[in-house]
């Protein structure tokens, strides 16, 4: 059983920044990355980034891209998400997952993960 939790999440001006944590515990031995998605009110659940244990290779979103930047504590068991430039349509429910099997071919895709965590609002005013 793997357990997350999700936080730094709050309101925001545009262009401001927010940095999200999510502290991962439990048997991490049995994942292999991470990722976090993000859900607006009315929309689909959608990727965000990730990132794999082996190697630290790191996956974006076309929309995040050179704004945010996920990396990892591996002492704290902990990964972050800085969040710059922050627009307003950057507002939703962020969660981390982790999982097994995670590589280049499915981060991008939710069923890829099989723990979650309780998600950590993002709110940017414009």
């Amino acid at each position: 059983q793997v357990h997350l939790v999700e936080s730094g999440g709050g309101l925001v001006q545009a262009g401001g920044s927010l940095r999200l944590s999510c502290t991962v515990s439990g048997r991490t031995f049995s994942t292999s990355g991470m990722g976090w998605f993000r859900q607006a009110p009315g929309k689909e659940r959608e990727f965000v980034a990730a990132i794999r244990w082996s190697g630290g290779s790191t996956y974006y979103a076309d929309s995040v891209k050179d704004r945010f930047t996920i990396s990892r504590d591996n002492a704290e068991n902990t990964v972050y998400l800085q969040m710059n430039s922050l627009k307003p349509e950057d507002t939703a429910v962020y969660y981390c997952a982790t999982g097994r099997g995670l590589w280049a071919g499915n981060v991008r895709v939710d069923n890829a993960y099989s723990s979650w965590g309780q998600g950590t609002q993002v709110t940017v005013s414009s």
